[in-house]
């Protein structure tokens, strides 16, 4: 250009258009901050990615190993039950052969279902099953279950609950002469368990008097009521024996 020449107005505008260094120090600035906290939310992202990741592994390594902890469980409920049913079908048995004078076995199926074991309870005599809820007038059922109910309370806390059993006319299906084996057998299980039984019976007294540590006779009364007697009251020795005073047995109950 001749030193003559007047200067291009559009070259003019360019030059007043460029910022000046310190807009461009002040947007270096906040583009690096904004930098800095992108790059800080970015790690925080990937720590959280990499916590999740490691929890998805161990869910996904849990998940492999649940079939066989399920597996594994359903096993250990079959042998820590399986004892105590072993034990149940063994003295259910004795008692069935001794209050009924039969060759009887008390048999157990069991299966888990859902994540709870299931047991159903049989009959087997000369190889044959037989249901429960079927024949014998009902006394074997009565006798299974005083003998489940017993057993179910000895498992209970004796801090949180009392070992107290009601057994009201448990007996109404045995007939008069196997009475007294069934009481014998009830006082005997309830000593060794620690269980106190309140047992109400029709039969006349005399058929268990001997095996209760106290006899209440309850007769209905027209002009005052019914009245409650006690017709027997023994003391327990320390060897475990109980004294009966003179008693007379009263039929009824």
């Amino acid at each position: 250009m001749s030193p003559d020449a007047s200067p291009d107005l559009g070259e003019l505008g360019g030059l007043n258009d460029r910022p000046t260094l310190a807009v461009l120090a002040e947007e270096r600035q906040e583009l690096t901050r904004r930098l800095d906290r992108l790059s800080g939310q970015a790690a925080a992202k990937a720590e959280a990615y990499i916590e999740s990741r490691g929890q998805l592994l161990a869910a996904d390594a849990f998940l492999d190993l649940a079939p066989q902890a399920a597996a594994r469980l359903e096993e250990l409920t079959r042998e820590l039950f399986g004892e105590v049913l072993d034990e149940i079908e063994t003295d259910l048995t004795h008692a069935v052969r001794e209050i009924l004078g039969q060759n009887r076995t008390v048999v157990t199926r069991r299966e888990v279902k859902n994540g709870k074991l299931v047991i159903e309870f049989e009959m087997e005599q000369d190889g044959k099953t037989e249901d429960i809820y079927v024949g014998q007038g009902g006394s074997v059922c009565n006798i299974l279950s005083v003998g489940l109910r017993l057993v179910a309370l000895s498992q209970l806390d004796p801090d949180r609950h009392r070992p107290f059993l009601v057994l009201d006319e448990q007996d109404c299906w045995l007939r008069p002469d196997l009475v007294p084996g069934f009481v014998r057998l009830i006082s005997a299980i309830a000593d060794r368990l620690g269980i106190q039984v309140l047992y109400i019976s029709h039969h006349p007294v005399d058929l268990f008097a001997l095996e209760a540590r106290r006899v209440f006779g309850l007769r209905p009364g027209r002009e005052h009521g019914p009245t409650l007697a006690v017709l027997a009251d023994r003391p327990i020795h320390a060897h475990g024996t109980v004294t009966l005073p003179g008693l007379t047995a009263p039929g009824g109950e």
